[in-house]
């Protein structure tokens, strides 16, 4: 099968070696694993990270987000059969979408939403787990709650912040304030719903302020938490929650200590490294979100479409993602 890799870690993106087409067997499906024709991919962060970083003695496949067709499934499948449209973001510890081909656990999959082709559909599995997990189980909103209460999004133009803009204003009672610091940034995430968009590169208090607002009850830090974070304990209410999914490179929790915040970490690969026993929920929570999808409550956040997924643009599309100016997903389609 074709499929796209890398095979030394830490090359510079123009490095044309940083990414390569390349030939490589068709997977084997385990007893649980469907084995998916992928239609089209998306790009994280999460992708540049493990290509930077990440050592490798054998051809890396990255890529979690995708969405296909089931070709084949394990002999203790029970949710899909052969034929079916899913969209999924994969497992960290596997290899991923950029293939013609992958197997992935049933139990981390959901039916592609039918009113979305497959491009629109791989923007979202990623980043529609990161941002459930965060509202729900991390910050421990629920559906139909929050009345009274204010979350603050820093970065909210991203791809995890661009559905949990969504999910927060469409399916609780908050009032969400999102973080964007360019004109077109600030136009995607009023579009997507948030009642109140600040500049994450002013000051932010002040801001506030100005919007008659002294505290938020809850914030997500999406990006640069330890640029913001004296910010962030300013703003947030005694109380208050704090919940972020980036990688500061150090994080002092005693400044949390005199409002008596609460810290959480999102990060939705959690549940498929240590096969825990609730890995079905991400089924569930996908099988949600399409369902919100096909009702019109939620929208695909599908940015830029880069092309067929090939190593060229692959590269383009992971130096859009370092240079942080990516507003949305960016999605590859086709081999």
């Amino acid at each position: 099968m074709k499929a796209i890799a890398y095979t030394q870690h830490g090359l510079p993106i123009e490095d044309p070696n940083a990414l390569v087409d390349l030939e490589l067997p068709t997977p084997e499906p385990g007893p649980r694993d469907l084995l998916v024709e992928v239609r089209a991919i998306s790009v994280n962060p999460v992708d540049t990270k493990v290509r930077r970083g990440s050592p490798t003695e054998t051809p890396r496949v990255l890529g979690w987000d995708a969405a296909g067709v089931v070709g084949a499934v394990g002999a203790d499948v029970s949710l899909f059969k052969v034929g079916d449209e899913v969209f999924y973001a994969g497992d960290l510890t596997r290899q991923g979408s950029y293939a013609q081909f992958q197997a992935v656990d049933e139990r981390i999959v959901g039916r592609k939403p039918a009113r979305l082709d497959f491009a629109q559909a791989a923007a979202l599995p990623l980043t529609s787990i990161t941002a459930w997990e965060l509202l729900f189980d991390r910050l421990g909103n629920r559906e139909g709650a929050g009345q009274g209460e204010r979350l603050l999004i820093v970065g909210a133009a991203g791809g995890v912040g661009s559905i949990l803009t969504q999910l927060a204003r469409r399916l609780t009672g908050l009032t969400v304030i999102g973080t964007a610091s360019r004109a077109e940034t600030r136009e995607w995430v009023q579009g997507l719903g948030a009642h109140q968009v600040i500049d994450h590169g002013q000051p932010l208090a002040p801001q506030l302020q100005k919007l008659g607002i002294d505290y938020v009850d809850q914030v997500a830090s999406l990006t640069h938490t330890d640029l913001h974070y004296p910010q962030l304990i300013e703003v947030l209410r005694p109380q208050g929650r704090l919940a972020l999914i980036d990688d500061p490179a150090q994080l002092d929790a005693m400044p949390l200590k005199r409002k008596s915040l609460s810290l959480h970490w999102e990060l939705m690969f959690t549940r498929s490294l240590f096969q825990t026993p609730d890995m079905i929920s991400q089924h569930e929570l996908l099988q949600r979100i399409s369902e919100l999808i096909e009702q019109g409550t939620l929208k695909t956040t599908l940015g830029e479409h880069y092309g067929t997924i090939e190593a060229a643009n692959l590269r383009r599309a992971h130096a859009l993602i370092e240079s942080g100016r990516s507003r949305g997903k960016v999605v590859l389609e086709g081999f």
